[in-house]
């Protein structure tokens, strides 16, 4: 193989390693190209180049973290990762269904906004020995620091993820039979249904920026199902479509224009035949690596003065 070819045979590694840090589509792939400039122009004929590529990343990915952390401090409103596209393969490049499902969860939406609360070097160290398995010599080497050290890392963070962890539905099959049913009873506005299929303590979030859309919150089932109908509706009455797809390893959709442009996404957390937590994300500077971005205001005017015609 040539360096060109290893290092492809690696970038989705490097990629789910650099995006579980970031939480940014666009900043991850930065990291990526950061990271293969630096070996191509680079001399070093690393023992294990997956080793060598996975420490390049990961230190990048840290500096850039810091960074990010200082301005999400005065970010408006929640703030959530940018929702990713996933599949099996995208997910993890593994055969075995219990992995992958370990890995599908670690990018979870509430497995991503937990990290948050980690320190930088603790999100790595975790994110390198808890998710991908490195040994403790190998993190030890990514992050630049002693083994006993990382020993400390991985249990404090250890500690703090599970004191948070969500739970989900196991079987994927009836949660996409679930979120099938929820998109269907939002096209329709059917809220007998959305009721049934919400949690009676549903909490719906969006993170707009403080750009476009509110900040949702914890509603109630039924307070929760009048609201995403009668915003849904409208929208789709004039033209707007509901695109479903699995986001971050779990159901979600992506809401388009009527000229097909992205104004927003849902993501689906589901536990016990019922929808727990619903992320939206209507953040245009968080939509554009899943297409041509639309104006969320202007369509809602659209569908403010729809409403307001007569007949």
């Amino acid at each position: 193989m040539t360096e060109t070819q290893e290092f492809e045979a690696l970038r989705p590694l490097l990629f789910s390693i650099a995006y579980r840090l970031l939480g940014s589509v666009s900043e991850a792939e930065d990291a990526v190209q950061e990271t293969w400039l630096r070996y191509a122009s680079g001399s070093v004929q690393p023992q294990s180049l997956k080793a060598y590529l996975s420490t390049v990343v990961t230190r990048i990915s840290i500096d850039v973290l810091r960074s990010a952390r200082v301005r999400r401090e005065t970010y408006v409103g929640p703030w959530f990762p940018e929702p990713l596209p996933t599949s099996s393969s995208t997910i993890t490049g593994y055969d075995d269904p219990e992995r992958a499902a370990e890995l599908a969860d670690s990018l979870s939406m509430a497995a991503l906004l937990l990290l948050e609360r980690l320190s930088p070097l603790e999100r790595a160290v975790f994110v390198l020995r808890e998710v991908f398995r490195f040994d403790f010599p190998e993190v030890a080497e990514a992050v630049g620091r002693s083994e006993g050290a990382c020993r400390q890392l991985a249990s404090r963070a250890r500690r703090h993820m599970q004191e948070g962890r969500p739970r989900f539905a196991a079987d994927r099959r009836r949660r996409v039979e679930l979120a099938d049913r929820f998109f269907a009873a939002l096209h329709d506005g059917d809220l007998q249904q959305l009721t049934e299929l919400l949690a009676a303590d549903v909490v719906t979030l969006n993170d707009g920026g403080g750009t476009s859309g509110g900040q949702g919150g914890a509603f109630g089932a039924a307070k929760a199902a009048r609201f995403l109908a009668a915003v849904v509706s409208p929208l789709l009455a004039i033209g707007a479509r509901i695109d479903k797809v699995e986001l971050n390893g779990h159901p979600g959709a992506v809401l388009r224009d009527p000229e097909g442009n992205v104004i927003g996404t849902w993501t689906l957390e589901i536990l016990d035949g019922q929808i727990q937590t619903i992320h939206s994300v209507t953040n245009p500077e968080k939509l554009r690596h899943l297409g041509p971005v639309g104006d969320l205001r202007a369509v809602l005017r659209e569908r403010n003065r729809a409403r307001r015609s007569p007949g």
